[in-house]
């Protein structure tokens, strides 16, 4: 199993959804559910990124998480059988595994060890919203930027990914000639390449050390609590 938080189940639990998957791709730009929907199902990314996006106003939206296939979808905008609170968007094309979400309650119910993991990764995911937040509220769009490219590589299956600048503009809450300043200066340092409709990460140490600290705290997070991490390291 590609997901990282299947795999990381024990067989006994793995075993309780396994044969309520099937495979489904997704698309960049694709919306997997929007908010205030019913999620019917959950999905389980094997590959690609999924934003979540929160409304500002009422034609503009933000991330605030990103999910590759270290987690889930589906059940982390609230109970089971709510409405969903914010909108998933397919960030970088892949294929995911999706259950029922029906399915997927009925085995929470009956494993304390899937509960755990789950919860696990919920407040995972929380930190990394309520840093996103601070972050763009504080940290120079540089800084934002180069934290932002780290955590889709994290997720990507290759350092270049497809990205307009107008992807990246509407994800961080600016506008796309502000995006193209300051990715110009990344460029200029070595850091990154682009072109048009793709980035394509060069230096990922050194995007670290340009990225605020908000993306090695999120990093931590994820450590101290023991949940399955996206496998990019600089070192």
């Amino acid at each position: 199993m590609d997901n990282l938080w299947i795999a990381a189940l024990d067989a006994a639990d793995r075993k309780r959804i396994e044969p309520h998957l099937h495979e489904r791709p997704f698309a960049q730009g694709q919306m997997l559910y929007d908010a205030g929907e019913a999620v019917e199902e959950v999905w389980f990314p094997m590959s690609g990124v999924v934003s979540l996006m929160t409304l500002v106003d009422e034609d503009r939206m933000i991330e605030t998480a990103a999910i590759g296939r270290e987690g889930l979808v589906g059940v982390t905008c609230g109970p089971m059988n709510a409405r969903a609170a914010s909108r998933a968007i397919a960030q970088v094309d892949g294929v995911s595994a999706c259950c029922p979400a029906d399915v997927f309650a009925d085995a929470l119910s009956r494993s304390e060890g899937m509960r755990a993991a789950l919860a696990k990764f919920t407040e995972s995911l929380f930190a990394q919203v309520q840093q996103a937040a601070a972050c763009n509220a504080q940290h120079r769009l540089d800084e934002r930027l180069a934290r932002w490219l780290l955590t889709i590589h994290d997720r990507a299956d290759a350092d270049r990914f497809g990205l307009t600048q107008m992807d990246i503009a509407g994800m961080l809450g600016v506008r796309r000639a502000t995006v193209s300043e300051v990715g110009s200066a990344l460029e200029d340092k070595g850091l990154i390449r682009r072109g048009r409709g793709w980035v394509e990460v060069l230096d990922r140490e050194a995007l670290e050390g340009a990225a605020c600290g908000c993306y090695a705290l999120m990093r931590g997070v994820m450590k101290d609590l023991g949940v399955p991490r996206p496998n990019r390291e600089s070192h």
